[in-house]
């Protein structure tokens, strides 16, 4: 059994339609997802936070149909989370985190958050 855990679950609208695009003989999906979380602050007030999320999905067994993918559908995403870092061209070195997704469903006719 492996001693470590990088399993991430999701569910929230698509901010725009997904980029698809063909590498070799598969199709990958990027889009942003937007999750939003409700609270109430220290003086009782209702707070909403929302957070993006950069989602990668390739298809395959698991996956709906990319072209359906578009902004403001809800979808629930299950996968892992990746670290990916790179160099601006000032030299700057930058990272950002990617849900690479293992399963993703549209969820239809649901009142999103």
């Amino acid at each position: 059994m492996d001693r470590s855990l990088n399993r991430i679950e999701l569910r929230g609208n698509v901010g725009q339609d997904a980029r698809v695009s063909r590498v070799g003989d598969n199709t990958v999906c990027r889009f942003n997802m937007a999750t939003n979380e409700t609270f109430k602050d220290r003086s009782g007030n209702l707070k909403e936070e929302t957070t993006w999320h950069t989602v990668t999905a390739w298809n395959g067994k698991g996956m709906p149909d990319f072209a359906n993918i578009r902004k403001g559908v809800c979808v629930h995403v299950v996968g892992r989370l990746r670290q990916n870092r790179y160099t601006t061209a000032e030299g700057e070195e930058r990272s950002f985190y990617e849900v690479l997704a293992a399963r993703l469903a549209i969820i239809e006719d649901s009142p999103m958050m």
